[in-house]
């Protein structure tokens, strides 16, 4: 009886453990964007497996000769430790700019 007791105990222990999602059953649970096709753009989603990422772009010197894309936004993801890892990032014309505290530092 003290067998039986034990096994249910475990079992129902390991029930009772959080599972983890499966990344391809992930479905959207918000979305935004604001794009009339010029100027000022945004954008984001989130999704039910943790994943996330929001995006605000601009055209600077827009009709010259000057003209970039500017943008700026972050990701997040949860890591394989359980962890939040979030990514921030500014892309213009000198390139893309990621950080974020788990990242290497440049020196």
């Amino acid at each position: 009886m003290k067998t039986v007791l034990i096994l249910a105990a475990l079992v129902a222990i390991c029930a009772a453990r959080p599972q983890q999602a499966d990344p391809r059953t992930a479905v959207i649970e918000e979305l935004t964007s604001d794009n009339i096709g010029v100027g000022p753009w945004s954008w984001g989603y989130r999704t039910s497996n943790g994943i996330s990422q929001q995006e605000q772009g601009t055209i600077e010197n827009q009709g010259s000769e000057d003209e970039a894309i500017a943008v700026r936004g972050s990701y997040s993801f949860i890591g394989a430790d359980g962890k939040t890892y979030t990514i921030t990032y500014v892309a213009d014309r000198n390139g893309f700019q990621p950080q974020g505290d788990f990242l290497p530092k440049r020196r």
